[in-house]
């Protein structure tokens, strides 16, 4: 399994945080704050997956960082 991570709310406030890891990477007041220290995980071990919860935990968008794996051949 390549590198992914999960931006998902908490309750103080959006964690970001590497698939099958029992803690958070990190924590941050808004979810752009989560998103951008995902990226910058990911762009530092190489790229891979990004997954975007909303409020509810429902995967809300979905990112390839380059160097990931992405299945579509379109930008977006």
């Amino acid at each position: 399994m390549g590198n992914s991570y999960h931006v998902t709310p908490r309750n103080d406030g959006w964690a970001a945080q590497r698939a099958g890891a029992d803690r958070a990477a990190s924590v941050h007041d808004t979810q752009a704050a989560a998103i951008n220290a995902a990226r910058g995980h990911l762009r530092n071990q190489g790229g891979g997956e990004l997954n975007i919860h909303n409020r509810q935990g429902a995967i809300r968008a979905k990112d390839t960082i380059p160097n990931g794996n992405d299945p579509r051949n379109i930008k977006g």
